[in-house]
């Protein structure tokens, strides 16, 4: 048995309290155990929550000691075959799981072909995509931005980099936000034809090459497989949507009901940038994140961590710890853990990707529908992961459509 399997204060991540509220659920098990704190996941799996920033630094900068392969956990034995956060902790071959020089082998191609997208050519092709969306409602004078425009955008981009052929691009939109949204077995069959997608556009790449992620991946040096190009293909489409979703949703919700960017919502573009990093400090997308897995006996933040013990890296938590959040408003602050940190956080230059097709996205939406407002009440997904939309209605001032 763990050490933290022991502990019968171990506090529920998951249920109504949490839902409800999740940073009040962090300033507790920060007040009550410290930076490091004993936690349960769905189905009362135990694990250790890293909620101080300095804690949440030293595990993601020391991947020896705190390591990425999960198939060193103590307790695998416990879990059940259809747990709900099996997909985010079994073992794939994409980049995330690799260690060592494998890692720097798989990241450093990744980053290299990220590097290759024109970002002045991506936020062009944004402006596109967001404007062919918005004529699809303009007219309606009210829209559901989530599922109409905020989920699509991102999706779309990513597809553009990776040289999607455009007919295909929506059904392979389509796939993705079915393998994100629907049922265990209907996750499973889209993400099946998301493979044999990527597969094919694999097999054209090669025959065909362009200036596109796929392209530079298969003639990067550090000779990838087919089936290493393929997961980290699909995991630059899953993040795409699932995060940068999530981010545009959440600051447009911030400026629509936070006054402080409402009275320049109209036109305002100095505030996009504001309110994009004020999300990210204090109602970040990706909350908490799995995981990383202690290769020895040692101690963190007070407590004991036995070999084998998993840790759960907590990057909304760590950016309100009161020794680190800054004041809101500080916008030039980029310190936050939103993107991790170290060798095994977001490959650069993938945040600024994100930031690209998010800012806009929004600033195209402002200046589209200028006298945009919340006309219902948001509604918020419940994951112990994720802080995001699931709707965001809004109105507006019909739009000719010629």
């Amino acid at each position: 048995m763990t050490e933290v399997a022991r502990r019968t204060d171990a506090v529920p991540l998951y249920g109504d309290r949490y839902r409800t509220d999740p940073a009040e659920v962090y300033a507790q098990l920060r007040d009550k155990h410290g930076p490091v704190a004993p936690v349960l996941l769905e189905g009362d799996i135990p694990a250790w929550f890293v909620c101080g920033y300095r804690e949440l630094h030293q595990v993601t900068t020391d991947s020896t000691l705190f390591a990425r392969d999960t198939r060193r956990w103590n307790a695998w034995e416990t879990v059940p075959d259809d747990w709900p956060l099996l997909p985010h902790l079994v073992h794939n071959p994409s980049v995330m799981f690799t260690e060592g020089p494998e890692h720097q082998r798989r990241a450093g191609a990744l980053s290299e072909a990220l590097e290759s997208v024109d970002q002045f050519e991506l936020a062009s092709q944004c402006e596109r995509i967001a404007d062919q969306m918005i004529d699809r409602f303009a007219g309606a004078g009210e829209a559901e931005l989530m599922s109409q425009y905020a989920s699509r955008i991102p999706l779309s981009a990513a597809a553009l980099m990776c040289g999607v052929p455009q007919a295909q691009t929506r059904m392979l939109v389509d796939d993705v936000m079915a393998a994100m949204n629907s049922s265990l077995a209907d996750q499973m069959t889209a993400y099946g034809r998301m493979e044999e997608e990527m597969l094919a556009l694999l097999e054209r790449k090669r025959v065909t090459p362009g200036s596109d992620v796929p392209s530079h991946l298969l003639t990067n040096p550090a000779n990838l497989g087919d089936e290493e190009i393929l997961a980290d293909l699909l995991l630059v489409m899953l993040q795409a949507h699932g995060q940068t979703t999530n981010w545009i949703g959440n600051t447009v919700a911030l400026m629509l009901t936070d006054e402080r960017f409402a009275i320049t919502l109209s036109g305002g573009r100095a505030s996009v940038g504001d309110a994009l990093s004020e999300v990210l400090w204090h109602d970040t997308p990706t909350q908490n994140y799995l995981g990383r897995i202690a290769t020895r006996d040692t101690r963190l933040g007070g407590q004991r961590i036995r070999a084998g013990d998993l840790l759960v890296l907590g990057l909304a938590a760590a950016n309100a710890d009161p020794h680190v959040r800054p004041a809101e408003g500080a916008s030039g602050n980029r310190a936050m853990m939103s993107f991790g940190h170290g060798e095994h956080g977001c490959p650069y230059p993938a945040p600024e990707i994100a930031e690209i097709i998010a800012k806009t996205s929004i600033e195209v939406l402002v200046d589209r529908l200028p006298d945009l407002v919340l006309a219902g009440d948001l509604e918020w997904r419940s994951s112990v992961w994720t802080r995001g939309l699931t709707r965001l209605p809004v109105s507006f001032t019909p739009a000719y459509q010629p």
